[in-house]
């Protein structure tokens, strides 16, 4: 009875993984705009006539339905609600990516609307935007603020002064923009038109999005920790063919 009367019908949610779960079962890891992230079990999914079986797909905005009280649900049903183009060529792979950042950066059923919205939005970008790249630094820099790590780039930690254009700077995790004399031996600079063009969520121009690259590497490098994204890893290995 716990399991009926913890039912939830028809949110809207994004597959950010699936697992195989014993002979004919998956695991999905989703992503719902009301209840945040959460797994599901899809029982009999991999069976040849599952309903299920060609819905449960990554970047498919879909109305999920589950009960139980678990930490891991039960799939009810699950509805494709269309209205967003496919993803293809490095666009998809951009997409891993964002799936593997919301992963292992999002806590458990934490309710995080706007970032749903942002997810949403950046898929929209990736599909139908040729400026991929930018697509992917917005979205890390909204992600950061949706969880609580916001960055502020226009002003500088210690003064709270205007960032300055034509100053050269460093970033300091947990301290934010310092001017580059004062960041100590081996510091990356960043230019100070870089970080403005950054706070206004504008890449561009191709040094901003060279600087914003280098720079979101090194913070969320900071909030991930020593095991590297597999995504990344492809990205590398795909560049060097």
């Amino acid at each position: 009875m716990g399991a009926i009367r913890s039912r939830v019908e028809g949110q809207e949610s994004f597959v950010l993984q699936l697992h195989p779960f014993r002979e004919t079962s998956l695991v999905a890891e989703v992503f719902s705009r009301t209840h945040g992230r959460l797994a599901l079990v899809a029982r009999g999914a991999r069976r040849p006539h599952s309903a299920l079986r060609g819905l449960l797909m990554e970047f498919r905005p879909l109305a999920l339905s589950w009960f139980g009280a678990g930490e891991v649900k039960t799939l009810a049903r699950a509805e494709w609600m269309g209205g967003h183009a496919p993803l293809a060529g490095r666009g998809l792979l951009f997409g891993y990516y964002l799936n593997e950042l919301l992963l292992r950066l999002m806590p458990r059923e934490a309710p995080h609307p706007e970032l749903f919205d942002h997810y949403a939005h950046a898929l929209d970008e990736l599909a139908r935007s040729g400026a991929a790249e930018g697509a992917l630094r917005r979205f890390e820099l909204r992600m950061l603020r949706s969880l609580g790590w916001g960055l502020t780039l226009d002003r500088e930690a210690l003064t709270e002064e205007a960032v300055r254009p034509r100053c050269e700077y460093a970033f300091v995790i947990e301290r934010g923009v310092v001017p580059l004399a004062g960041a100590g031996a081996g510091a990356a600079a960043v230019s100070g038109e870089a970080l403005l063009a950054m706070a206004r969520e504008d890449f561009s121009d191709p040094r901003t999005l060279s600087e914003g690259k280098a720079l979101m590497r090194q913070v969320l490098g900071h909030y991930l920790g020593e095991r590297p994204l597999n995504t990344r890893r492809v990205f590398m290995e795909l560049s060097e063919l």
